[in-house]
């Protein structure tokens, strides 16, 4: 790269991370401000992701579908658009994007709301059926001090949605302000030529990769845990030269829970895992996605039309697409062992107060290491929230958050052990707990054993995978996250 290439580049990546750490900071729910469950990025006047900040997966391979979703509607400098509608740029309701126009593109706010008014607090209902259960569905929208309040009017908690919105603002027009300054300092037009570039500086990259990989057609399926049995989810990449293409076809249908996903979510999911396959390393924008194409049939789980529910499609569907996708690619190249395969999302809340969170676990061991334990990666990377936050914000106490010591699966390498976490409520509330892998176990390699599955737990009582219930004061919920597979044959060398 030529020196003013990175010297822009870095400009705007740092305005990205910029724009994250204005919006975490600023934020008033322990979900943004403290497990950071939240996105930024640029895009250039095309619409195509230039530069991201390194947060959510799942959030940023879906940002260009709200941009563009956007741009339909020729919005003005000053303008700023609200949305969170998955089939319209969004990925499940709780998830709300901010994009407003810049001197030089757009930028882009995601942040994972406590509640969006659903049907159950915390808007991850176990149960939805539709997508108006699930929340307050917000296409498209200019938002304004009276829209805002309109919004906010029909969620629980208004002050605090209020402020994680005026947290999305505030990012927003820090990208705005930097980029005036750095189109002042370079000259807009090296500005737009460098975001250009980048863009294709990271295709060339990640087409060389992909060309370093044997062509051939790679197949691979897995399942989804439905309550009403296993949902089938089937993957074929092909590799072609410097070109990739994925297609779920033989994918089950959409079904009437919330396990199904727009297919934003599924690109996003297929995004990560190339990046993670051929060249990690390169720059973190729109172009590096550009040789891959994705595709699943009109109507299937990975590629749901409306009014079809969500709200587990984006965090439990889009873990297993991962999955599914990695274990294809697998049969090309290596891959480690399967991890915990879930967000293990725990929702509570009653009408005076709402929680979400995810749970880290075990993931699976590499060929030469072994897998790290009790982390949020793949599709979530968010941190976990701080017991000193929890309980100073939330009636809520933390009776144990400790490692599920042996929980990885062994092998050459083990699997990471997975986290046991225990929450004794002190006041009447309700909870949702959407997970996956409490049937199937996450799968070893190369003879390596599974990791064990997770379990829910009530007050000593087994709960399913997906479950709502009522809560009384001093109730205690138990949750024990999946380990990760383990790769090699113990005793054996893991080639």
């Amino acid at each position: 790269m030529k020196i003013e290439l990175q010297v822009l580049g870095s400009a705007l990546r740092s305005i990205a991370e910029e724009m994250g750490a204005v919006l975490v900071r600023s934020a008033f729910s322990a979900n943004i401000k403290e497990r950071r469950d939240c996105s930024t990025a640029l895009f250039d006047e095309r619409g195509r992701m230039i530069a991201q900040a390194e947060h959510i997966p799942v959030h940023l391979g879906a940002l260009p579908d709200a941009v563009a979703a956007v741009r339909a509607h020729d919005p003005g400098l000053d303008d700023v658009f609200i949305l969170n509608d998955p089939y319209a740029g969004g990925t499940h309701l709780p998830d709300i994007t901010l994009v407003s126009r810049t001197p030089v593109g757009f930028a882009a706010s995601r942040a994972h709301h406590a509640d969006v008014g659903a049907v159950e607090p915390g808007s991850l209902p176990a149960g939805s059926r539709r997508l108006d259960e699930e929340g307050v569905v917000i296409p498209p929208t200019r938002l304004d001090e009276a829209t805002l309040d309109r919004l906010t009017s029909r969620m629980r908690n208004p002050d605090e949605r209020r402020g994680d919105l005026r947290a999305q603002l505030a990012a927003n027009r820090l990208a705005s302000g930097r980029l005036d300054e750095l189109c002042a300092r370079r000259g807009r037009q090296p500005v737009v030529a460098a975001m250009e570039e980048l863009h294709d500086y990271a295709e060339r990259r990640v087409r060389n990769a992909i060309a370093a990989l044997p062509d051939g057609r790679f197949e691979a399926s897995d399942v989804l845990e439905s309550e009403r049995g296993d949902l089938d989810l089937c993957a074929t990449v092909t590799i072609a030269g410097d070109e990739l293409e994925i297609d779920f076809t033989g994918t089950a249908p959409q079904h009437d829970g919330n396990l199904n996903c727009p297919l934003a979510v599924t690109r996003s999911a297929c995004y990560f895992v190339v990046r993670c396959l051929t060249d990690p390393d390169a720059p973190a924008s729109g172009g590096a996605f550009a040789p891959v194409s994705v595709g699943a049939p009109e109507g299937c789980l990975v590629n749901a039309q409306p009014p079809a529910a969500v709200a587990a499609g984006n965090v439990e569907t889009s873990s297993r697409i991962a999955d599914v996708v990695f274990l294809a690619l697998g049969e090309a190249v290596d891959v480690p062992a399967q991890g915990q395969g879930t967000m293990n999302n725990v929702t509570l809340g009653s009408d005076s107060f709402t929680y979400y969170e995810t749970i880290g676990g075990g993931q699976g061991a590499c060929p030469g290491a072994n897998g790290p334990s009790a982390v949020h990666v793949a599709m979530s990377n968010t941190f976990s929230t701080p017991t000193e936050a929890l309980e100073l914000g939330y009636p809520i106490r933390v009776e144990r958050h400790a490692l599920r010591l042996g929980s990885g699966g062994a092998g050459r390498h083990n699997g990471g052990d997975g986290v046991v976490r225990e929450l004794r409520v002190l006041e009447p509330a309700r909870i949702s707990i959407v997970s996956e892998r409490r049937r199937h176990a996450p799968q070893g390699r190369k003879g390596g054993a599974p990791g064990a599955p997770g379990r829910n737990v009530l007050n000593g009582d087994e709960l399913p995978a997906k479950v709502t219930r009522d809560l009384q004061p001093g109730d205690v919920v138990r949750i024990e996250t999946p380990g990760g597979g383990g790769y090699g044959s113990p005793g054996l060398p893991a080639s």
